[in-house]
């Protein structure tokens, strides 16, 4: 598969979610078998371009290409002046924001805000493609079926913004009205592979290897994007790969794997944000990884009262080393297991 010119390793993909799929969380979960992942949103306003929170979603420090950033938006002249601002900084496809259910985007008339105003949101997406073409950058695009159940309009608005040169589309199968609440739908998704040409993406509930067979069947999509369910189980992209290919189950991780891949991400975490915001933001991925496992919610507890790294990693070291003496594999996860996960989020 291919974004534009780009060719991608499989079609696996990281969802962007803000506050999650920073580099460290990006680079893991190639490592275990998405092929393509996309920053957390960045903002298209100049003036926040140089703030911490910013310059931390944009690093892109060793990550493995392709480079994709998602911005966000509601005036097309700085959605291009954005996107070219991500260019000049490596990324190698930038991804337009229409998608974020979240009140503080949407009451900005930022992300799937935009699917009220077409006019607009077409002409945001003829912006960064215009801005993004000298520079060989493809464009594509995040969106949900709509607005509200009354008003599904991603058909009409994915034939508009591939005419505007959009080379790939992704449709999470709820509107902007249902948030995460709720089932996704895959019927629109499905509308929308078979009135564009451009590769299409689905995404929502896709929380193991048969549903992730299942939406592909249902929607004939070229691909599928994963959000929250692979929060704390990065590894779900090499199972759903390898479920594809075979028809076959992989074992659970062992837990020396795993103690090695969440100690790695967590020094990694460490790094790009210190000591202070570190500590306190990597509680959520320890949180996400010990969910249903054996004491794991007493170490939670713990975590979320202690203030520096060392502690933190070394505690969560120190479970796992136990842990591993219990068992050799973490427990099998089942689809009912993963489908209340995924309905538990709270981003995606």
């Amino acid at each position: 598969m291919h974004i534009g010119h780009i060719p991608l390793a499989n079609r696996l993909f990281v969802a962007p979610m803000a506050g999650v799929t920073d580099r460290p969380f990006r680079q893991l979960c190639k490592q275990l078998g998405a092929g393509y992942a996309v920053s957390e949103m960045v903002t298209s306003r100049k003036d926040l371009w140089n703030s911490l929170k910013t310059s931390r979603r944009a690093n892109h420090e060793g990550e493995p290409g392709p480079i994709a950033v998602q911005i966000a938006g509601t005036d097309a002249p700085m959605m291009a002046e954005a996107a070219l601002y991500n260019v000049e900084r490596g990324a190698q496809i930038i991804d337009i924001n229409m998608g974020c259910p979240a009140k503080k985007v949407c009451n900005k008339w930022a992300g799937s805000a935009l699917m009220q105003n077409e006019a607009l949101a077409v002409q945001i997406a003829e912006a960064v493609v215009l801005a993004c073409a000298p520079h060989n950058v493809p464009v594509t695009l995040k969106m949900r079926t709509g607005w509200c159940q009354q008003h599904k309009n991603a058909v009409a608005l994915a034939r508009q913004f591939e005419a505007a040169g959009v080379q790939m589309l992704t449709v999470h199968g709820r509107t902007r009205e249902q948030g995460y609440k709720g089932f996704a739908e895959y019927d629109t998704i499905a509308a929308v592979k078979a009135a564009v040409r451009v590769p299409v993406v689905a995404n929502g509930d896709i929380t193991s290897p048969e549903k992730a067979r299942d939406v592909l069947a249902a929607t004939g999509a070229d691909a599928i994007m994963i959000g929250r369910a692979a929060q704390g189980r990065p590894w779900i992209f090499r199972e759903i790969g390898h479920f594809l290919a075979t028809g076959e189950h992989l074992a659970p991780p062992l837990v020396a794997e795993v103690r090695r891949l969440l100690l790695d991400h967590l020094h990694d975490h460490y790094s790009l944000y210190g000591e202070l915001t570190g500590v306190r933001s990597a509680r959520k991925h320890i949180a996400w990884y010990l969910r249903a496992l054996p004491g794991g919610e007493a170490l939670r507890q713990q975590i979320n009262t202690i203030e520096d790294c060392t502690t933190q990693w070394q505690a969560v070291a120190d479970y796992l080393d136990a842990l591993g003496q219990q068992m050799d594999r973490l427990p099998m996860v089942t689809d009912v297991d993963a489908d209340s996960e995924e309905q538990e989020g709270t981003i995606a």
